[in-house]
C-alpha cells in the first residue's frame, strides 16, 4: 500500500498570471500548477496498467487520456489506497515506487546446434529499472499520459532444469548433505533471495536443480572442486609415498 504527503508548493515564486513551465516543475509538483485538477479517492488492488487507468476513470468519473505501447501491457502496478489526490500526485509516487535494480543474464547459442558459443557464452549485467505514466507540459485534466519504461525491454532468462550425477563423489566418501550444504552456502553468501530448488533422487543418485541458469551453473562449479578419488585409496597412496621416502 502506498502512503505519501501532498506535493510541496513554493509561494510567491511565480506571478499568478504566469503559470510555471515544465522546466519549472523540476522534481516536485507545484500545487499552483495542479490545484485545479480533479481530486479523487482510490482503492486499487494492484494490476496491469489498463486496470489502473480504468480504476482512476471510475474514481474520477472522467475519461483519462492514456497511451500504452505494445510490450508494456504486462507491467504490474502495486496496490494503492489514497484519498483526495490528483492523478499527477499518484503517477509521480507510483513512478518512484517502481524503481528497482534488475540482474539479468544473456546466453549466446549457435544457430545450427543451439549450443553455447565459446567466445561469449554468458554475460551478466544490472540496470536500474523504472516505469510509470508521464505527460508533456503542465498537467491538466485533458493531458495525454503515456506509459514508459526506462531503456529497451529485457528478455528474461528462463528457468532451466539440470541433472548432476553424484555417484563419483559419493563413492569418494562425500555425503549428499555435504554437497548440498556447500551449494546452499554459496548461494547464501551471494545474498540470493530466489535461489534454485534442489532435490536428490536416491535411486539414481542424481541431484536435480531448477532455477535461473547462472545460479544453477554454480553447482557444476562446486563439483569441479571435489575429488572423485575414494578417500581410502587416497590414504593408501599417501602411506605408500611415505614408505618410499
Amino acid at each position: 500500500m502506498l502512503s505519501f504527503n501532498l506535493a510541496f508548493a513554493q509561494p510567491g515564486t511565480y506571478p499568478s498570471s504566469m503559470p510555471p513551465t515544465e522546466k519549472d516543475l523540476g522534481d516536485y509538483i507545484l500545487v499552483r500548477a495542479t490545484n485545479s485538477l480533479t481530486k479523487f479517492d482510490l482503492d486499487f488492488p494492484g494490476g496491469a496498467p489498463k486496470d489502473l487507468v480504468k480504476a482512476i476513470e471510475k474514481a474520477t468519473g472522467k475519461p483519462l487520456n492514456t497511451i500504452i505501447s505494445d510490450g508494456y501491457e504486462d507491467l504490474k502496478f502495486p496496490a494503492v489506497s489514497v484519498k483526495n489526490v490528483t492523478v499527477v500526485q499518484l503517477f509521480r509516487v507510483l513512478e518512484k515506487n517502481s524503481m528497482h535494480h534488475e540482474r539479468r543474464v544473456w546466453r549466446a547459442f549457435s544457430d545450427s546446434t543451439h549450443q553455447e558459443t565459446l567466445s561469449n557464452p554468458i554475460t551478466y549485467y544490472e540496470r536500474e529499472f523504472t516505469y510509470g505514466f508521464r505527460t508533456e507540459g503542465v498537467p491538466n485534466d485533458n493531458s495525454i499520459w503515456y506509459l514508459y519504461c526506462d531503456g529497451d525491454p529485457v528478455q528474461i532468462e528462463p528457468k532451466v532444469c539440470r541433472f548432476y550425477q553424484l555417484s563419483p563423489y559419493l563413492d569418494a566418501g562425500y555425503k549428499v548433505e555435504d554437497i548440498t550444504t556447500a551449494i546452499k552456502s554459496g548461494w547464501k553468501m551471494l545474498g540470493l533471495t530466489d535461489a534454485p530448488e534442489i532435490s536428490y533422487h536416491k535411486d539414481t543418485k542424481v541431484l536435480i536443480a531448477v532455477g535461473e541458469i547462472d545460479k544453477v551453473d554454480l553447482i557444476g562449479d562446486l563439483l569441479k572442486q571435489l575429488s572423485t578419488t575414494p578417500k581410502a585409496k587416497a590414504n593408501d597412496k599417501d602411506s605408500n609415498k611415505a614408505k618410499d621416502q
